[in-house]
């Protein structure tokens, strides 16, 4: 796993390894030397190198003054004389680079900045660095727009100008670079809201020689989970396994109004791993649900006039729930005072539970201010996972002015509730453009799937596979997380593989279904060549 950290969290570890022996002056030597390496990947003969006032400026020169001495033309546009530079590190390798073979611009007009930017081949944004945040002021605003209009290749320093790096939120204006170099770790806006579409392809720079042995002293926001992380969840069944000891999945969900939902959960739970798969739904839908799932067995539960789960469901549900592994809820259930009164009964029961869509939206309905006010509601002894999207995550923390709009806003909401309950078995998996698991310790990132996945239906996938994987590996799970990265990663790679085969505008949620399978495949190859095996099918 790669930690993911904050802004202060980046200057804490810059200071750990300065303590270490190893200067801030250095590290910019060593990040300018990392820009170059991967400029000259994409060899170019003429480069501008764009430069702000502090440190990732500094990182700027650094590379600007290595290109030069490959032989590259490098012209450096800079908003000042390399002597006013405020930055004193950046003020030192901006004299020694204007110095020796590389063209100094200062202040140049729109008109001067387009004609160079017209004729370089890669364009290096070192305007900005991880410290900014709010407006952009002149001429930065000038120089990105051009950048954006005019440049073949962008490869942004650290982060994209314009770009929050503790958010991904966007100034008036930002670098849309086709790969930014980050240095020592991955920067929290990289990966949430626009800051993906902003960055392009992200590489890290490591920088510090030990820096594996320092990182884990620091605080950080988060981890990337990679496929090789979760390995175990892609071994092949034992010989002398039985639908029994592949585990049970019931599905509490489905209304008259949305009786798909709790299909798509089923059959997802039935793909993923689960060896028997039931459905709890409302009388009124139940013969629909049989019709389209002839392998699952189907309960009748008492309706309500509408069609949604009734008074009398409570208790017929937690009867039924007492025989299964796991349990999903919420699917296309409505909220009613009959569900209401379902997911609190489920919520009882010593089983592993997961609340999806209107299982979500029912537990914050039972709560005045917020679901982390009153914590006795949903501590439980037995695995909860609940997986809200930003809106439904909202209404768990009872709005109180606080919309949960970008990653790092999802994860400190997770967090309250998790910490509110202070459970190991508590999981918040907070679905979003980039998802995160949130658990009591660890904040986990898996891989995001594309943009095709945001469609009606994916998120019922999704708990289904979370259900099917649980029951699976249900005598192995020593991290909850760990667990629902890899069914996040799963449903991520279905989208890719949906996308591949139908197009990105046009996959919807029952696509992902059936290439479940191939997602575990992509899985299973990408870990492999990871860990330096040969995937399936290559010598």
């Amino acid at each position: 796993m790669r930690p993911i950290l904050s802004c202060d969290e980046v200057r804490n570890l810059e200071d750990l390894i300065e303590k270490e022996g190893t200067s801030k002056a250095e590290l910019m030597e060593l990040a300018g030397e990392f820009t170059a390496e991967q400029a000259l990947k994409l060899a170019p003969s003429r480069v501008v190198v764009l430069v702000g006032f502090g440190n990732n400026g500094g990182d700027g020169w650094v590379a600007a003054d290595i290109l030069a001495q490959k032989k590259v033309h490098v012209d450096v546009i800079s908003p000042c004389d390399p002597d006013e530079v405020p930055a004193m590190l950046a003020r030192h390798v901006a004299r020694r680079t204007a110095g020796r073979d590389v063209n100094v611009v200062v202040g140049p007009s729109r008109d001067e900045l387009s004609v160079l930017i017209a004729e370089a081949d890669l364009v290096i944004d070192a305007i900005l660095g991880t410290g900014f945040h709010g407006s952009l002021r002149a001429p930065f605003n000038i120089w990105i727009d051009t950048v954006n209009d005019l440049a073949p290749t962008v490869l942004s320093v650290d982060v994209p100008s314009g770009l929050d790096a503790s958010t991904g939120a966007v100034a008036d204006a930002c670098i849309r670079a086709d790969i930014t170099a980050t240095m020592l770790a991955p920067k929290t806006g990289l990966l949430s809201g626009p800051g993906p579409e902003y960055a392009g392809q992200v590489v890290v720079g490591e920088l510090y020689d030990k820096l594996d042995e320092v990182i884990g002293d620091v605080e950080h926001a988060a981890e990337i989970v990679e496929a090789a992380d979760i390995v175990d969840f892609l071994e092949p069944l034992p010989a002398d396994i039985d639908k029994y000891s592949r585990g049970s999945v019931l599905v509490v969900g489905g209304s008259s109004t949305y009786p798909g939902a709790a299909i798509m959960a089923a059959k997802s739970a039935a793909r993923a791993g689960a060896g028997y798969v039931a459905v709890a739904a409302p009388e009124p839908c139940a013969n629909l649900i049989r019709l389209a799932l002839p392998s699952i067995p189907v309960f009748d539960i008492p309706a309500d006039s509408r069609g949604s789960f009734g008074a009398a469901a409570r208790s017929a549900v937690v009867a039924i729930a007492k025989r299964y592994s796991c349990v999903v809820c919420g699917p296309g259930m409505t909220v009613s005072a009959g569900s209401m009164d379902v997911v609190s009964g489920l919520l009882a029961l010593d089983i592993p539970l997961i609340l999806d869509a209107d299982g979500l939206n029912c537990l914050s309905r039972v709560a005045i201010d917020g679901i982390d006010a009153t914590p006795d509601m949903y501590r439980r002894e037995a695995p909860l996972i609940l997986t809200p999207h930003y809106r439904e995550l909202s209404r768990l923390i009872g709005g109180k002015g606080e919309e949960v709009i970008d990653l790092a806003g999802a994860i400190d909401a997770a967090q309250r509730i998790v910490w509110a309950a202070g459970s190991d078995n508590l999981i918040v998996v907070a679905k979003g453009s980039t998802t995160a698991i949130v658990g009591v310790e660890k904040v986990l990132i898996p891989v995001s799937g594309p943009a095709s996945l945001a469609t009606a239906g994916s998120g019922d996938v999704l708990s289904g596979i979370l259900a099917g994987s649980a029951v699976l590996w249900r005598d192995s799970i020593d991290r909850w997380e760990l667990l629902a990265a890899y069914a996040v990663a799963l449903h991520s790679y279905a989208g890719f593989a949906a996308a591949a085969k139908l197009g990105e505008k046009s996959v919807i949620a029952t696509d992902l279904i059936d290439l479940i399978g191939d997602a575990m495949q992509m899985a299973t190859d990408e870990a492999l060549k990871s860990l330096g095996a040969a995937p399936a099918g290559e010598a």
